[in-house]
């Protein structure tokens, strides 16, 4: 999500100006939605992007650390990824964070545990983020934080949706492994066959798009590293 501008106003609020998603966000989707499920097709499209924009960030050493459906944004129907007010950069790849921060709902096992943690928490959160796309609800869910710090803990979940693929369900179960070392990298996901597939149409759509486009449409894509 391309930032703009910043300005603090007369009653001394903060205000950041961000490009305009005029699709809101993805949690707004899931509550309009009111039970009807979003198509296999849709839920790959938006688990391609998310992963390619995780796959940015974790090149550069960058822990998104909020990953949850309410920053996650819709512009002209393509996913952008919000909100990197608790983002975290690590000196190296192998670096781990010790912070306890994040939404409770989508927060890993580590993070309840407050053992160090990396980008397998992103994934974890990428994870919970897929599983509410394909079921419309938490993954984890209770009363109180103690109760979900449980659940989250033994890893328990209600089963996804059976009108989803196996190695769609499949892959969302691996991404909320309570152990970090089983669950996959975005490199993993994003090589997975049925995966690998929608990435190559995806980027081939955005080049053949980027040449049709006005600056104003394209002004928070960077085509150079796109093309890349």
């Amino acid at each position: 999500m391309a930032y703009k501008d910043s300005y603090v106003d007369r009653e001394q609020y903060l205000n950041i100006v961000m490009v305009y998603c005029d699709g809101g966000d993805i949690y707004s989707k899931v509550k309009a939605a009111k039970g009807k499920n979003f198509s296999e097709e849709q839920i790959i499209d938006w688990l391609v992007q998310l992963g390619l924009g995780l796959f940015y960030l974790h090149e550069r050493k960058i822990l998104h650390r909020d990953m949850k459906t309410q920053n996650i944004f819709l512009k002209n129907g393509k996913i952008r990824l919000g909100d990197f007010g608790i983002a975290k950069v690590l000196d190296s790849t192998k670096d781990f964070a010790n912070t306890c921060i994040g939404t409770p709902y989508y927060m890993s096992p580590e993070l309840f545990k407050n053992k160090p943690y990396s980008y397998k928490s992103d994934v974890w959160a990428f994870g919970c983020v897929l599983y509410e796309m394909c079921n419309l609800r938490h993954a984890f869910d209770a009363q109180s934080i103690n109760g979900l710090a449980v659940k989250i803990l033994r890893g328990s979940f209600p089963p996804l949706n059976q009108m989803y693929s196996k190695q769609l369900r499949d892959l969302i179960g691996k991404m909320l492994s309570i152990k970090p070392s089983n669950r996959p990298t975005i490199v993993d996901i994003l090589n997975k066959s049925f995966v690998r597939k929608r990435v190559i149409s995806y980027i081939n759509e955005c080049l053949v798009e980027s040449q049709g486009l006005s600056p104003t449409d394209f002004d928070d894509m960077f085509a150079d590293g796109l093309r890349e």
